[in-house]
């Protein structure tokens, strides 16, 4: 693992910080850390869930003219816009496999050589310039695979970005406040996509104010400022929170030698350091069913009990407020409670509601209202307190490494949630029985994640 026998100190239990004598770090730093998640949400929440993609990418507005002005019943439209969702989904698909190779040999050299503020820099400037690109997707057919993509090509550099940056997580706290600083940045992430959907609707409701947003202008200038407000609120990291030293005892190596390099310290980590090596593997599988939770919530909505597409959106705007608000709160629990607490009380609440709106899927559109705010509610703190637990339970010198792996994890089950789902939606025939396929998930992790035995250390505050 270091080129000898020796014992690798990146495996000492007592080695879980950069900052293990709990001197007290400036909020400045700390604020400035968490406004990054502010400063990437718009990319998730605007450009790959709720608009560019979803109302513009894979609209009839990417379709032959003569398919485009047919009915929307008209199953030869219906087709040619399967054809544009299914194009899409293997370019992410790709996008996926590009993310498994990379991110933890990436994050293995920033570990090495003491750079993952430098990489933060260089893959946060290419999201946004992926961004400010789609710019010039026009809405003609031909442009649709250059907008795929462009978009799939930014998710490879987002998730790069978010390797380093939560690998950053443990030189701006200490071993206390490691949970309320990664519910902060969670919660400023769900807070930062909401407002960014809030400015989307208000210039919808002021006609853009009288601007021709003909050739899907307005989706283009929609990338455009989300390019820009990654810019601008990424900056405050690179100027307040100092770089972590390299590891120490490692010597550095070419790429494709650290794939080797990769193999021969996940041995040592199952070897020496277990928890950390089930941790990975059981909140992948959970990671995926929390996924699910928001990938899906929309469709159930709008299918299973009837929204409309402005009640569709209010409750995306409503759940992301509850998520922020559950996840900062939460945050606290977690230094008191232990993050482990928060995971596992946040998942019994998931199943347990899960269950209820699938049981009272024809009771109406109240039923949905309160469990899927209380489902949201308890997605963030379970995603904040996993980041916490694993930076708690990470190997000093390896958080690069480590976050590339919890990267990875995520993306090899991530089949998890979409395949049941369509699977018990197949068996059964109504949509509804999707939420069961979700609940087999959340409920298979938590079983999984009781069974890890986590050191003293991480059990409590």
């Amino acid at each position: 693992m270091t080129g000898n026998d020796a014992p690798d100190p990146r495996f000492s239990t007592a080695a879980m910080s950069t900052n293990p004598d709990e001197t007290a770090v400036p909020r400045r730093q700390v604020y400035s850390w968490a406004l990054w998640d502010w400063a990437t949400q718009p990319f998730n929440s605007v450009i790959l869930t709720f608009v560019f993609v979803s109302l513009y990418l894979v609209s009839d507005q990417f379709l032959p003219a003569d398919v485009a002005v047919l009915d929307a019943a008209d199953p030869v439209k219906q087709r040619a816009l399967a054809d544009l969702t299914s194009g899409y989904g293997f370019v992410t698909f790709w996008a996926g496999i590009a993310i498994l190779l990379l991110a933890p040999a990436l994050g293995q050299n920033a570990d090495r050589a003491g750079r993952k503020k430098r990489w933060l820099l260089l893959t946060t400037a290419l999201l946004a310039l992926a961004q400010f690109t789609l710019f010039f997707v026009h809405a003609d057919p031909a442009y649709f695979w250059f907008g795929a993509i462009t978009v799939a090509v930014g998710s490879v550099f987002s998730e790069i970005a978010g390797v380093n940056y939560n690998a950053l997580l443990v030189g701006v706290s200490t071993p206390r406040t490691i949970g309320r600083v990664s519910g902060l940045g969670w919660g400023m992430g769900y807070i930062g996509g909401i407002v960014a959907l809030a400015i989307v609707v208000a210039l919808n409701f002021a006609n853009w104010f009288g601007l021709d947003t003909s050739d899907g202008l307005a989706y283009r200038l929609i990338a455009v400022g989300s390019a820009v407000w990654t810019v601008a609120f990424s900056i405050p990291l690179f100027l307040n929170v100092p770089e972590t030293p390299p590891a120490l005892g490692l010597r550095r190596v070419g790429f494709f030698a650290s794939y080797v390099e990769l193999v021969r310290d996940v041995v040592g980590l199952f070897r020496t350091h277990r928890p950390t090596f089930w941790f990975l593997l059981a909140s992948a599988v959970y990671r995926d069913g929390l996924a699910g939770v928001f990938a899906f919530g929309g469709v159930l909505a709008a299918v299973v009990y009837g929204f409309s597409t402005n009640e569709v959106i209010l409750f995306g705007i409503a759940a992301n407020v509850v998520a922020g608000i559950a996840t900062i709160v939460a945050g606290r629990l977690d230094d008191r409670y232990g993050p482990r607490a928060v995971i596992v009380t946040s998942l019994a609440v998931l199943i347990v509601m899960a269950g209820a709106v699938f049981f009272l899927h024809d009771a109406g559109k109240l039923p949905f209202w309160i469990g899927g705010l209380i489902l949201s509610a308890c997605v963030g703190p379970a995603q904040a307190a996993t980041r916490s637990l694993l930076a708690r339970v990470t190997p000093d010198g390896m958080q690069g490494e480590i976050f590339g792996l919890y990267a990875t994890t995520g993306r090899v089950v991530s089949f998890l949630a979409p395949g049941l789902w369509a699977l018990f939606i197949a068996w059964f025939g109504a949509t509804y029985w999707g939420i069961l396929g979700i609940l087999v998930v959340l409920l298979v992790g938590l079983i999984l994640l009781i069974l890890v035995r986590l050191p003293k250390h991480v059990r409590v505050a």
